[in-house]
Order: structure tokens, then C-alpha cells, then sequence
């Protein structure tokens, strides 16, 4: 049975990164807060199957699904603001339509047919749509169209979604264009003629806009708003202003004054009162984000640190957990790319070494933590962050040329190794250990302190691990292994007992993270962040 389920489009116009993402996801925030079950799909045009092998200076952090999918970043906005576990499903990208469509292809199902953009495209990409809200059992499906309109490789995904408004009827299918209002300062005014063009570009693909979202630097008044209801013929209440926000949490709130919410329930027919929500819960959260004091600096040492999307839920988690704890953070990004002057980090409260690919940026790395073990300085390493951690420490403790064979294959201490089911595969994302993995804690550890739980599931992306040959040696001299597979096979966590905060994670926690519901070991981290500023 195919679950009746409403849908919102999101498309966007003028230019790219103008916030569609956040649109979408606080859109679905404020019909949250009316009690609606609301899911997430984002499509993303490119031909790539998905976003593990992308360069994250050009695309942001790769954000990893509860079961193992490597998708656009978008659907971490989506899991923060929604308070919920999607799947990878949730992601569409061209490489996964053709694929499919390809497959079915040789495999006879089209026998008779010439298999073309039209119809055979775009019924997988209605499809995979409907194949979400039909798993989900959502009241409301959120269609974010990655991009701008007028790219030519996303006209199929638009042309399969005007048709799906066609077939599911139009009380069921609503589409939110978002839109850039620049303001010319030598004119002194707010400028409607790229919205006015990019909606005439939507409308030319046979999408009539229900509701205009301007994003612009300043708030924009009645008159401009009807100006653009008037020239993009939507009704005038349905064009509403997005200005920068201070925070990303505070754009429900400006959505939901702009009476964002009431909109929705009345032209998709959602049949409940549009006064019935409550957003006092993230009224609260916002505030929480916005406390001054006490301010801690966390420095991230990281090789990507010139584009901060490179570690987005990262520096969401760290603000979340600051919130909690109540604080304010300042994050300070240091580069790994070369040895680290110490002096940059006497002035942190404490460091952050999060994971990421190649032997780029190493050295920058194991600087942090030699400097954070003799120093005292708290320590948070994530994934190629643990790994790093436990080659400094072996190096600091008589094995001077230890190593991971990611980065040195002949290194006489391999202290960092891939497993050796993993060397058999060849293609470059099936070597990867992806998805949630059960982790079994000590107790009397850092973590299950933290966790206050024996056993939690956590998400992963790597290929390599501590190796169990050097594991007795490192206990030995004195390396706590606090979390491990259930199994006791794979070590999962690390920490060190002698100093205020040293723990390491082969999981990625940020992905977990809500700023309704803080990570447990990002929170202890912060706590000793802010212990050791005193």
C-alpha cells in the first residue's frame, strides 16, 4: 500500500549556497512543532552514486547515515532540525537514478521499450520519492533540489517533480522557491530582478512557485514583498523574507513570525489548526546558544580548516555541548598542514583533532598531541584524531618510529593498521567501515561516564584501526582502552588516565548530535574544557 503523504519542494534561484538547505530543514522544524511526522530528501544532481569520494573544499563534510550511506551535508541540517535518524535513501543523486534505471535495463525489464529521459528517468525519480514517504509513513516530505534553476542537470529531477504535483494532485505537492534579493548600495535600494528572472526560469519548466522565501544581508518591507508577489504572481502573504541570522537555529523562528507554518497547513490541506503549534522548546534552544559567558577556545587541527563546511557537525556539536554546559565557544582553526608553532596554542582551553583522509596534514596532528599530553591540555580526537593519538603516544613511549600503513608501509611499528578482510577489496569505497556499530564501554571510564550506558551505537567512516598486535604493549604503557566492539574485537575508544581530558573516538559522535539533545562525550569534553579555563 502506497502511504498518502503530502510533499514540499524546495527549489532555489539566482545563485547557489544561498541557504536552501536550512530553508527546507527549519520549514520542517515548524511542522514539527504541530505535532506532524515530517522526513527529509535531499537530491543532488551530480553523477557521483554519492558524496564519500568528494573534495570537501568544494562540497562541505560528508555526513554519514545511520546505515552507512555517504551523503551531502544538507541531510545533517536536516537530522539537527528535525530530531531524526534518515537514511540513506534520503539521498538522490543522478549516478543513483541511472544506475537503477540502467540496471533495470539489463536485466530485461524494459524489453520493447527505447529507455529515455522521459519516462523512464523520471518515474525512478518519482519512485525513489515515493518509495520514502511510503517507508517513513510521514505526514510530509520535505524535496530539497540541490543547486540552482536553469542548471541543465537538474531538469530531469524538476520535470519529475512537476509531475509528480500532476499525479499526487495539487492540495498533496507544494513548491517553495528560495530566491537571493541583493541590495546595491550605490542605489541605495533592494534589487527584485534576479527573483523576478529565476522565477520566470522555474515557471518555464511548467512549476508555478507557491510560496517565495527572499533571502537578503537586511530585512525587506511590505512594499518589496508585494512588488515580488505582484511580478512572480504568488499571493502576496506567500512571499517571505529570510535576513541573515545571527544563528542557523534562530531561521524557524524568522519563518514561523512570517507565518511560514500557517501557510503550509492551509494550501497543502494538512487539516489541523494552524494555531496549534508550539515552538517554546526551540525558543529555548536558541537562547541557550546564545550565552556569552563563560567564552573557552577549542582549537580544531585540521587540513581543511579554510572552509569551516569541512567540519560543520563538528562545530555544531561543540555549540550544542556548550549550550548544555553553559557556555560560549570560540572555535580556533588551526592547519595541520605543517608543524604546529606551540605558541598558537597556549591560548586554548583546549584541542579538537578531527578525522579525514591521507598523510596531509599529519605531522600538524601528532604536534597537537604531543603538546596536549605534556601540557595537560584536554583532548578530543576523532577517528584518524584517535589514530594520530595512539601514534604519538607509542612514539612517547619507546616506539619512535610508530606508525599507521596508511601513511607508511614499511613503518617497523604498525600501531595503525587495516584489517585484513578490508586489504582483499579493491574498490575505493567498499574498503570503508561505514554506518552505526555497537560499542561495548568500561565502566569507571571517561566514556561510560559520559554515556552513562554499557552499551551505545555510534556511526563510522575509516578504513583502518588500532591493530591488535600492539594493543597488550599499549596497555602496558598505560593506554586505557575504554570502548570496544561487543565482541572485544576492534578498539572503538581510547583515553589516558593521568591527565584532565584525553579521549579518543573511532566513530564519528558529531553525526549524533542534536541542540535539543547535546553528544554525551561532546559534553564531557566541553565540562573539561571549561574546568581547565579555571
Amino acid at each position: 500500500m502506497i502511504y498518502l503523504a503530502k510533499y514540499i519542494v524546495v527549489t532555489g534561484g539566482v545563485v547557489s549556497s544561498i541557504g536552501k538547505g536550512i530553508t527546507a530543514a527549519s520549514i520542517g522544524r515548524i511542522l514539527r512543532s504541530y505535532g506532524l511526522d515530517v522526513t527529509a530528501i535531499k537530491i543532488d544532481p551530480y553523477l557521483n552514486w554519492d558524496s564519500g569520494t568528494l573534495n570537501p573544499y568544494q562540497h562541505g563534510e560528508v555526513f554519514v547515515t545511520y546505515d552507512g550511506m555517504e551523503t551531502d551535508l544538507d541531510l545533517g541540517h536536516y537530522e539537527r532540525f528535525l530530531d531524526v535518524n534518515l537514511s540513506g535513501e534520503s539521498n538522490i543523486t543522478t549516478g543513483k537514478v541511472y544506475m537503477s534505471v540502467i540496471t533495470k535495463e539489463r536485466k530485461g525489464s524494459y524489453l520493447g521499450s527505447c529507455v529515455q529521459i522521459i519516462p523512464h528517468i523520471t518515474d525512478e525519480i518519482k519512485q525513489m520519492v515515493r518509495k520514502m514517504a511510503d517507508k517513513t509513513q510521514a505526514d510530509v516530505v520535505l524535496v530539497e533540489v540541490g543547486g540552482t534553476v536553469g542548471d541543465i542537470e537538474s531538469q530531469p529531477f524538476l520535470e519529475a517533480l512537476r509531475q509528480l504535483r500532476n499525479e499526487e494532485g495539487h492540495d498533496n505537492v507544494m513548491f517553495v522557491h528560495v530566491t537571493y534579493v541583493p541590495h546595491l548600495k550605490a542605489a541605495g535600494e533592494f534589487k527584485t530582478k534576479p527573483t523576478q528572472h529565476s522565477t520566470k526560469e522555474l515557471r518555464s519548466t511548467g512549476i508555478i512557485p507557491d510560496m517565495i522565501i527572499c533571502r537578503s544581508e537586511e530585512p525587506i518591507d511590505t512594499p518589496l514583498k508585494k512588488k515580488i508577489a505582484h511580478f512572480c504572481d504568488v499571493e502576496p502573504n506567500a512571499v517571505v523574507n529570510a535576513p541573515d541570522a545571527s544563528s542557523i537555529y534562530e531561521v524557524p523562528l524568522v519563518l514561523d513570525r512570517e507565518n511560514v507554518g500557517k501557510y503550509i497547513i492551509n494550501r497543502i490541506k494538512l487539516g489541523i489548526d494552524e494555531n496549534s503549534h508550539d515552538l517554546s522548546d526551540w525558543e529555548n534552544i536558541v537562547e541557550s546558544l546564545k550565552k556569552e559567558e563563560p567564552k573557552v577556545r577549542v582549537g580544531i587541527v585540521g587540513k581543511y580548516v579554510e572552509l569551516e563546511d569541512s567540519y560543520m557537525s563538528i562545530r555544531e556539536s561543540l555549540k550544542h555541548a556548550a549550550a548544555h554546559v553553559g557556555a560560549k565557544v570560540e572555535i580556533e582553526w588551526i592547519s595541520a598542514e605543517d608543524s604546529i608553532n606551540t605558541e598558537k596554542l597556549k591560548d586554548l582551553d583546549s584541542l579538537l583533532i578531527p578525522g579525514g583522509f591521507g598523510e596531509r596534514g599529519i605531522s600538524g596532528k601528532l604536534d597537537a598531541v604531543r603538546y596536549s599530553i605534556e601540557n595537560q591540555v584536554p583532548l578530543f580526537g576523532i577517528c584518524l584524531g584517535m589514530q594520530c593519538m595512539v601514534i604519538e603516544y607509542a612514539r612517547l613511549h619507546g616506539l619512535e618510529e610508530a606508525h599507521s600503513t596508511e601513511f607508511d608501509v614499511d613503518t617497523p611499528y604498525p600501531v595503525i593498521d587495516m584489517m585484513e578482510e578490508q586489504k582483499k577489496i579493491k574498490d575505493m569505497g567498499g574498503t570503508m567501515r561505514l554506518g552505526s556499530y555497537d560499542c561495548k564501554l568500561q565502566k569507571g571510564t571517561l566514556a561510560h561516564t559520559a554515556y552513562q550506558e554499557d552499551m551505545v551505537e555510534e556511526r563510522h567512516r575509516h578504513r583502518f584501526e588500532l591493530n591488535n598486535e600492539y594493543r597488550e604493549e599499549l596497555e602496558n604503557k598505560g593506554l586505557k582502552i575504554s570502548g570496544t566492539s561487543p565482541d572485544d574485537f576492534l578498539v572503538e575508544i581510547i583515553e589516558l588516565k593521568d591527565h584532565p581530558w584525553f579521549l579518543g573516538c573511532q566513530f564519528h559522535p558529531e553525526f549524533k548530535s542534536r541542540p535539543n539533545r547535546a553528544h554525551p562525550i561532546f559534553v564531557s569534553f566541553m565540562q573539561a574544557t571549561v574546568d581547565h579555563k579555571k
